[in-house]
């Protein structure tokens, strides 16, 4: 089949599961290295989790997947690839970005912008600035685009903001590269997150997609991820393929294998599939209910009316708070709460108990800093 094993970081266990397979002897890890050429015997491409499982691009041997390490891997890969076969070709980025992004392109030379994101009034999405930039990039621009669950902000477009996107990129010529670091994680389903990716290819698009699968797998460690090229026939993705694994030669040599295989068991095996998602709906439901009282904290202790609703309407392990640097300062100095200094806090590691207290210090720092 057309994508490679690296298609396995199409979906992974979660470390309960895994640990408890691996003690039970029923997974299978091998010594051996994983072949970029033995698709057919891969079961990550029976699933296809990411493009979906009757999507024709695959049956056309249209999609070009290599094995990255994660997530960051992938896109340094995607970026060698830019920086030799589109040479000059400007990477845009939204702003605010993982903090990443600009290291990876950096380091393989590629020169990038950013388009505007986050808009701190509303705490949402700047939609009309995000579209002007991308309309005022250069012609065949790449467009760095969150797949789901923005990090850092947790902002995510709607479904007829993401088609708007659509039509302007394909306006402009420009390819949309996607980074897919929470697939499942972010809405609990694993269609739901993949629906912006499906959207672009779809529309008969070439896409770019990185892939991580370190947070939805529970084996971050392991380095799992891909790297997918969706292009225009199966010759070309052969070729694309070829030259990500010429890339990928001296950067890395080969993947790791032993993720990787826990992966194509688990995925493999119906029942510890049908587990895993189950597993997966339940983090991310217990993070919207987190969501839920943090927000009902804030809006019933502030007697401001300030709207705090933008905690419900993000998505994901992460909620960009609003606060500035001196804000978030006293949230560590005063409350000894811990937060990155772009006010972006992980509800992740939030209990439901702590809650009320979090929503004290949210509400101290926002009215009493300036």
């Amino acid at each position: 089949m057309a994508s490679s094993v690296l298609s396995l970081a199409s979906a992974t266990p979660s470390a309960s599961l895994s640990s408890r397979e691996i003690n039970k002897g029923k997974l299978n890890l091998g010594n051996t290295s994983l072949c970029f050429n033995k698709e057919k015997t891969n079961p990550f491409i029976k699933t296809r989790l990411l493009f979906g499982a009757d999507n024709p691009i695959v049956e056309q041997q249209r999609v070009a997947t290599v094995q990255g390490l994660s997530g960051t891997g992938s896109l340094r890969l995607a970026a060698a690839l830019i920086e030799r076969y589109f040479p000059g070709a400007k990477v845009l980025i939204s702003s605010p970005t993982w903090g990443n992004h600009k290291n990876i392109f950096n380091d393989a030379r590629v020169p990038w912008s950013e388009y505007r994101y986050y808009d701190p009034k509303t705490v949402g999405l700047d939609f009309e600035g995000m579209i002007a930039d991308i309309k005022a990039a250069p012609e065949g621009s790449f467009i760095l685009l969150h797949g789901c669950a923005h990090n850092p902000t947790g902002i995510d477009p709607a479904p007829e903001q993401w088609g708007i996107i659509a039509d302007v990129i394909q306006e402009k010529n420009h390819i949309p590269f996607f980074d897919i670091a929470y697939q499942g994680f972010a809405s609990g389903s694993l269609e739901t997150d993949a629906a912006s990716v499906r959207m672009f290819v779809a529309r008969g698009m070439e896409v770019i997609a990185a892939q991580s699968y370190s947070k939805n797998l529970g084996l971050y460690a392991e380095r799992i991820g891909a790297i997918n090229v969706v292009c225009s026939s199966p010759d070309a993705a052969a070729r694309v393929k070829s030259q990500l694994k010429r890339i990928a030669r001296p950067m890395y040599s080969n993947p790791p294998v032993h993720g990787a295989r826990i992966v194509a068991n688990i995925v493999g095996d119906s029942a510890l599939f049908k587990e895993w998602n189950a597993e997966m709906e339940m983090m991310a439901g217990r993070i919207k209910n987190v969501r839920q009282k943090l927000f009902d904290s804030l809006s019933s202790k502030d007697k401001s009316g300030k709207d705090w609703s933008f905690v419900l309407k993000q998505i994901g392990m992460f909620s960009f708070t609003g606060l500035n640097k001196a804000q978030c300062d006293n949230m560590t100095n005063k409350w000894h709460v811990y937060m990155t200094k772009d006010g972006r806090i992980s509800l992740a590691g939030l209990s439901l108990a702590k809650c009320e207290y979090l929503a004290d210090a949210i509400i101290d720092s926002y009215h009493n800093v300036s």
